[in-house]
């Protein structure tokens, strides 16, 4: 038997590909994810660049997203940065490695309001080799000025199996 693994990198790599076609491929394809992840969907984020190792997301100012401080709530600018670091990691690993989240630290530097971008650039794994990564995200306010930033560290490893097939 043989097994092939598959890594969630590939298929975000591959759906960003399909949906840049498209008119508006950003809004479908942050439709899409947010279907795939509904946690992360939930605060309704657009990512607007992804390449392997970078990622650019937005968030719109709006209600749903506010607290009562009138200012974007601190678990939403926390989803916010870990969606970015998450596909700029995710994307940027090889096919045969996948990443799960252990932790997640965020700092706070003033209210946030308005559009928000989250960024992250990093130099991905270039293997499956077991092991933590630290990722940084940078999140900005229209003005450029920082409202928070992240560290979120990654656990790297081999994907799982997902197609068995018997070798003749």
């Amino acid at each position: 038997m043989t097994k092939k693994a598959t890594s969630p990198g590939r298929a975000i790599r591959d759906a960003w590909s399909r949906f840049q076609k498209l008119p508006a491929g950003d809004r479908l394809f942050s439709w899409a994810l947010g279907r795939m992840v509904p946690y992360s969907g939930s605060i309704g984020a657009i990512v607007r660049e992804l390449s392997p190792g970078h990622a650019r997301v937005e968030l719109r100012d709006g209600r749903k997203v506010r607290n009562h401080l009138d200012s974007i709530h601190a678990v939403a600018l926390m989803n916010l940065a870990e969606l970015s670091t998450g596909l700029a990691l995710n994307t940027g690993l090889p096919d045969d490695a996948r990443a799960i989240l252990t932790r997640l630290t965020i700092e706070y530097g003033r209210k946030a309001r308005g559009t928000l971008t989250s960024e992250c650039s990093i130099e991905p794994p270039k293997t499956n080799e077991r092991r933590e990564v630290e990722v940084e995200a940078v999140v900005r306010n229209a003005a450029g000025d920082v409202v928070a930033k992240a560290a979120a560290r990654w656990l790297v490893g081999p994907a799982r199996p997902t197609e068995i097939s018997e070798a003749k």
